[in-house]
């Protein structure tokens, strides 16, 4: 066995990936937990890992004493790691994988983005600060819906990512929306190596799809537990923005009738890893890789979620469209989500169509559809002690 991942003895104690007949997800990609067990594990240390940290430089300026996130910052967080992975899938490869050597260009310069410092594109700092153009101040936490609206703010400053950031609202997904968003002329193609993008005259940005939704109110309703596990099996699927009660998790995938995810709640001292040559920014990297994921039962993730996905091409975007429609919407009674080809107009309400009020008056999981719909509030999503 691969020295990085644990001597026998411990893999044996470890519990963050049972022993079952059932496969395991992540991130879109199947896996046999009994003959794939350190595939997992590896998998799993690769993907960036951003936590609490303490001791830098003063969000706010010198007179803020926000020198570090904790208690605070897990969304934030947890938004870090989701662009981080679209990153890493985008310039570096789905398969690409971290080991404590690596010391590629594109994978730090991807890395330095995220540092804590008010001149990485998105840092803490840069998140907190942007936040409060969501109304939400430096030191208050962020519901699933307020961290995706600030990314898709801070993409459009950071030109070598190559991203652009769309935010489905209403619990609708429309697809010429994000066809317009993505189809614009003079974009830049992202380029692995290069310092800057390659500009093209007309060029699909490659696309971080973010779809926050209510699928409860206190807890998830059960009619959503089997869109939301094969929410987990797509394959452009970056897994899901959420939590628990009082606290917010990245959950990367499901196995069974659990969820998989990445916990931010440990506090890291702050630093850098520069170019990674010296001994402390080696041990800094590593802090940036989490050895185990932790699961839990999908009945006990908080209602507020954020569905995340990303595709790099047009081709991607118009095959996760076809396995939504063939996965998530038509086989459910009650989907998580619509997807149409085109916004319905603004003068159109359903309220006018009485046979479609009667319907919905006496059907029950419709119901939970206009609860939903009208149940934005992110206020229970997190309580700070």
């Amino acid at each position: 066995m691969d020295a990085l991942f644990q001597t026998q003895n411990i893999v044996d104690e470890a519990e963050d990936i049972p022993q079952t007949d059932d496969p395991v997800w992540i991130l879109g990609r199947k896996y046999n937990t009994l003959k794939e067990l350190d595939a997992i594990r590896r998998d799993i240390r690769s993907k960036l890992w951003f936590t609490y940290r303490k001791g830098f430089v003063p969000i706010g300026g010198c007179s803020s004493t926000f020198t570090s996130d904790k208690g605070w910052g897990c969304m934030l967080r947890c938004g870090q790691m989701v662009l981080g992975q679209a990153l890493i899938t985008l310039h570096l490869g789905k398969d690409w994988q971290w080991v404590p050597e690596s010391k590629n260009s594109t994978y730090l310069k991807i890395l330095k983005r995220f540092e804590d410092n008010r001149a990485a594109a998105f840092s803490i700092h840069q998140i907190a600060l942007m936040g409060a153009s969501e109304g939400k101040e430096v030191g208050q936490w962020f519901g699933p819906n307020t961290i995706a609206q600030v990314l898709k703010k801070l993409v459009v400053y950071d030109e070598w990512s190559s991203l652009t950031i769309h935010v489905a609202l209403d619990n609708t997904l429309v697809i010429n929306d994000i066809l317009r968003q993505c189809n614009v002329e003079g974009g830049v193609t992202a380029e692995a190596d290069g310092e800057t993008p390659l500009k093209a005259p007309s060029q699909w940005k490659p696309l971080l799809l973010l779809i926050p939704l209510r699928l409860g109110l206190s807890e998830i309703n059960p009619v959503y537990i089997n869109g939301l596990k094969a929410a987990f099996k797509i394959s452009q699927s970056l897994g899901v923005i959420g939590g628990k009660p009082n606290l917010a998790l990245y959950f990367i995938g499901c196995v069974g009738d659990e969820v998989i995810f990445l916990d931010p709640h440990t506090t890291q001292r702050s630093g850098s890893v520069e170019n990674k040559i010296y001994e402390e920014e080696i041990e800094m990297d590593a802090t940036y890789h989490c050895k185990l994921a932790s699961r839990i039962p999908i009945t006990g993730m908080d209602p507020s979620v954020a569905l995340c996905f990303f595709c790099a091409t047009e081709m991607e975007f118009r095959s996760l469209c076809k396995s939504m429609e063939e996965e998530l919407t038509l086989p459910e009674k009650q989907p998580l989500f619509e997807l149409c080809t085109e916004r319905l107009p603004h003068y159109w309400s359903p309220a006018e169509d009485v046979a479609s009020e009667a319907i919905a008056a006496s059907n029950f999981v419709d119901f939970e559809r206009i609860e939903r719909q009208y149940d934005t509030s992110d206020e229970d999503f997190e309580l700070l002690g």
